[in-house]
């Protein structure tokens, strides 16, 4: 793959467009790539980077483009990606890297050269936004997913999961829906926990001056992600409602139980509950010696 010539379009020069065009470049992936931003600005600062070789217009990157990632927030890529499937020329492949993925597929099924779209997750990022923030190690040792592969041409498929290795990344097979369902629960949870930690944090220090200077590693590595992205996580919420507020109900249901349990002063019950809720420390301990093999 490196010794053929490919031109990558890259719709979306933040954090993740940004970085999988650094880190495809420095693999020798990419002999070239034009981008696209709504934002003009971000378009500069991608060519002052070093992050494209090009700013184009939408109609542009679909005539030059081999391989089109479209890395804008999930609400914007079913706008856009109608547009840029009836454009592609046979042969180009288009993928996303939504957090969200049953809506577009369902999309896709409906547009012309579906067979050429491949729905991608790249389950990386930071809480930082823009061209600036992006690095090309973000996606070193990460997971891809890849939905509804079947509804793909395989020599697509092929060049996604060469360009997911080309990033560092090892590529999974999954059902959309399934993803979605599963993805509520081990990453759109993490990002409302912060938020809405960090708006009762910041509710009470209206009054209390000198919280800030008492938080520590815990605090902050809890709250990290309420700095991400409110254009990026807004549509996420959205679109994986269903999934999202199945998952919240439980979780709501589990804070008034350990509510409970500290105003009655139950001590033993809340040991014996945070006891089984170390043993999460196994599972991941697993998981992680299983990727590692």
């Amino acid at each position: 793959m490196a010794a053929e010539e490919i031109t990558i379009g890259v719709v979306g020069l933040g954090l993740m467009g940004g970085s999988a065009a650094l880190k495809l470049r420095q693999a020798g992936f990419a002999t070239r790539i034009v981008g696209h931003d709504v934002n003009p600005q971000h378009g500069q600062e991608a060519l002052r980077l070093g992050i494209i070789d090009e700013q184009v217009s939408l109609a542009g990157l679909c005539r030059q483009a081999d391989l089109i990632i479209l890395a804008i927030p999930v609400n914007k890529a079913l706008q856009v990606l109608p547009e840029i499937m009836e454009q592609v020329p046979a042969g180009t492949v288009v993928l996303d890297l939504g957090s969200t993925k049953e809506k577009i597929c369902a999309l896709a099924a409906t547009l012309p050269n579906r067979q050429q779209f491949v729905a991608c997750h790249p389950i990386a990022g930071t809480e930082n936004t823009g061209p600036a923030a992006a690095f090309p190690e973000l996606f070193k040792d990460k997971v891809n997913i890849i939905c509804d592969a079947e509804a793909s041409a395989p020599q697509a498929v092929k060049r996604a999961t060469a360009m997911a290795r080309a990033l560092g990344m090892r590529t999974r097979f999954m059902n959309s829906r399934e993803h979605d369902r599963h993805i509520a629960f081990v990453s759109h949870m993490s990002h409302i926990s912060s938020f809405v930690l960090g708006q009762t944090v910041l509710e009470v220090e209206q009054d209390e001056d000198n919280i800030f200077d008492m938080a520590g590693s815990g605090f902050a590595s809890t709250v990290r992600l309420a700095k991400s992205s409110p254009e990026m996580w807004a549509p996420i919420f959205t679109e994986n409602a269903t999934n999202i507020l199945r998952v919240l109900e439980r979780y709501i249901n589990n804070l008034n139980k350990f509510k409970k349990m500290i105003a009655e002063a139950d001590e033993a019950g809340l040991k014996h509950t945070m006891q089984e809720i170390n043993l999460i420390r196994k599972v991941l301990e697993a998981r992680k010696q299983e990727t590692e093999t």
